[in-house]
């Protein structure tokens, strides 16, 4: 199935999927990660969020092609591939805890303007609902997995919080690498 030249419409469902099983997979791990982080933090990185909305949304008319839709979402996940990398190596500290928000800050500065990329790309109907279907199944299935994965390690006596969040983050990291793929296989021209 493909809708254009541009997009594989079946590669772009699983890359989409694989982005919400990771979204809810990472949901909870946040709430320990954050914990060394002061309250004003979430304050200024909320600044400096709508900031960068502001800005991003400023360019719609030059980021809204379908170039920069491909390059902006891949990096997004390519962000999101060393956010979680930097956490397998340097966990639990305060500038780990700072990167990772900043790093979610600055997938959330995208978000809009992906959504509203998909949209004018994947303007059929039908296309769009298969894709908001795609995105929330990826999401119930990464929260039932965490939720899972969590239950697992409290049964095998792992119970500490900052350990079974690290723990996750091995499996973020590979699902990351796949999230890109799909991505990367989507926009991928035929041959």
């Amino acid at each position: 199935m493909q809708l254009s030249k541009n997009i594989k419409i079946r590669d772009f469902l699983w890359y989409k999927f694989l982005n919400s099983v990771f979204t809810g997979l990472a949901m909870g791990s946040v709430f320990t990660i954050y914990g060394s982080l002061e309250p004003s933090i979430f304050s200024a990185g909320g600044i400096f969020l709508a900031i960068g909305l502001l800005i991003v949304a400023k360019y719609y008319i030059q980021i809204l092609n379908i170039k920069a839709f491909y390059r902006i979402s891949l990096g997004v996940e390519i962000v999101m591939l060393l956010m979680v990398g930097y956490f397998l190596l340097s966990p639990y500290n305060y500038t780990t805890a700072l990167l990772v928000y900043i790093g979610y800050q600055i997938s959330f500065m995208f978000g809009s303007y992906l959504v509203r990329a998909e949209t004018v790309f994947l303007s059929r109907t039908m296309i769009l609902s298969f894709l908001d279907v795609a995105k929330q199944k990826g999401y119930l299935v990464g929260l039932a997995v965490s939720y899972g994965f969590y239950k697992l390690l409290v049964y095998f006596n792992t119970t500490d919080n900052q350990t079974q969040v690290y723990y996750l983050h091995f499996g973020l990291f590979v699902l990351e690498i796949f999230v890109i793929y799909y991505l990367w296989k989507a926009f991928l021209e035929k041959k």
